[in-house]
């Protein structure tokens, strides 16, 4: 493993095979936490060749997407990279952070004064149930993100005090 400097210090980390190819470009941070660098295209006009999709050869525009299983924008090696459909890239997303939960797939129902969990599965909401506790809301969803999302489950981080 070795590391590519960025324009703003931060540094991404690439496979010892493909750090002499990757070094002779000048490569940048962008807000969406990925690696890219710019490629003329015309005169006055370039275009994003973003890190991890040139060390998979895709070209931009081929509808084609990479996803870092890790979820780690910048570690660009070959190990954390697969290429994937759009869906299969947003099962492995992070959970987003509200105030109502830290889990992926769990929310608070007023109502009835109760955890729920749910999935989407080809664009359907899939309810898991309704539970007691925070922990078992975020484990039911575990269960079925791996049943539903196999290698593309991103499964919550269940700490083992939480899990008492």
């Amino acid at each position: 493993m070795k590391k590519i400097p960025l324009s703003d210090g931060r540094y991404a980390l690439v496979d010892g095979d493909d750090f002499d190819f990757l070094s002779q470009y000048k490569w940048h941070y962008n807000k969406n936490g990925y690696a890219l660098r710019n490629q003329r295209v015309a005169k006055n006009k370039y275009s994003a060749v973003y890190m991890h999709r040139f060390i998979c050869g895709l070209s931009p525009g081929d509808g084609k997407i990479v996803d870092h299983k890790n979820g780690n924008g910048l570690d660009n090696r070959r190990q954390n990279l697969r290429v994937c459909t759009k869906t299969q890239n947003q099962q492995n997303q992070k959970p987003r952070h509200t105030k109502v939960s830290r889990f992926k797939g769990v929310g608070f129902y007023k109502r009835d004064q109760k955890w729920r969990a749910r999935i989407v599965v080809n664009k359907q909401d899939i309810e898991l149930g309704k539970f007691d506790t925070e922990i078992e809301a975020a484990k039911a969803y575990n269960e079925a993100a791996k049943k539903y999302h196999g290698e593309f489950a991103w499964l919550n981080k269940i700490d083992a005090e939480d899990a008492v």
